[in-house]
């Protein structure tokens, strides 16, 4: 049955107008994302089908053009509008945590980082360079790595920070495993950065 024959409170468009985005379910907000379905299946299903098959929002996030485009009913197109709005809403929140006064707490770093770092496939070290009250700067990707590892060098760390003259800096990477710990080689480049 197509979406336009279901009830209209049913219909995710509707609903999102009607009761807002909160309301929808992953599913629903990526059938308004797609737009259509394939033959034999709608767009809510074809969106349940793809989130099954990628293991989620964040692994279709996530996903490779190769990967990605060799779904049914999905391409090169559809590719470049998803990550054109997964990157118009980092955009968005970054905008919005740099105009506040956000990064005064370790949940607000938290979450700022992961917003940042949440689907890289890679380590990345990353610096957030912060002025006198804590708002972002900028943060720069100061390394990159592999699927376990990324070598940081203090040295060029320390000349971006005085090139940025933050008043603060926070020092972070990500572990694409999903393994919070961290790990010896983690706390010995810490200790060495703080020095």
């Amino acid at each position: 049955m197509a979406i336009s024959d279901w009830p209209e409170g049913d219909r995710p468009r509707e609903k999102l107008l009607d009761r807002g985005a909160e309301a929808l379910s992953d599913s629903e907000l990526l059938a308004i994302f797609l737009r259509t379905g394939v033959a034999g299946k709608s767009a809510v299903d074809l969106a349940r089908d793809l989130l099954a098959n990628f293991d989620g929002l964040a692994g279709l996030m996530g996903a490779d053009e190769r990967r990605f485009c060799e779904t049914k009913g999905l391409g090169r197109a559809k590719y470049a509008h998803l990550k054109a709005a997964l990157e118009l809403s980092r955009r968005y929140l970054h905008t919005r945590l740099a105009e506040a006064s956000v990064l005064s707490s370790p949940e607000a770093t938290r979450d700022y980082l992961k917003l940042r770092l949440y689907s890289l496939p890679y380590e990345s070290f990353v610096c957030l360079f912060l002025d006198n009250r804590h708002r972002v700067i900028r943060i720069d990707e100061l390394f990159r790595g592999t699927i376990d590892g990324a070598s940081v060098h203090p040295r060029e760390v320390v000349r971006k920070v005085m090139e940025t003259n933050a008043a603060a800096v926070i020092f972070a990477h990500n572990h694409p495993s999903g393994v919070a710990e961290p790990s010896q080689a983690d706390l010995r480049i810490t200790q060495r950065l703080k020095e």
